[in-house]
């Protein structure tokens, strides 16, 4: 079975896929971003981005960093 993001976020066509790795100094959380489109009747996943994708992207990517500090200092307040 594939691994899944443990979180995403998505603003138009421009999604952040959170990733939870653990390692021996710790959790980790890494990023993966995409950018949706349609290929007929099929929805794609590229990692090229256009000059009206940055602002979306840089939204997704602030949006990713706060869920990420969150989930450190709600372990950290749970003693994990």
């Amino acid at each position: 079975m594939a691994k899944q993001p443990v979180h995403a976020i998505r603003f138009g066509y421009i999604k952040a896929s959170i990733w939870h790795n653990q390692s021996k100094a710790g959790d980790r959380h890494n990023v993966t971003l995409t950018r949706l489109f349609r290929d007929g009747d099929v929805w794609r996943e590229s990692n090229h981005f256009g000059r009206d994708d940055l602002l979306l992207l840089a939204k997704v990517v602030d949006q990713a960093h706060t869920w990420i500090l969150q989930q450190a200092a709600n372990a950290d307040a749970n003693g994990v």
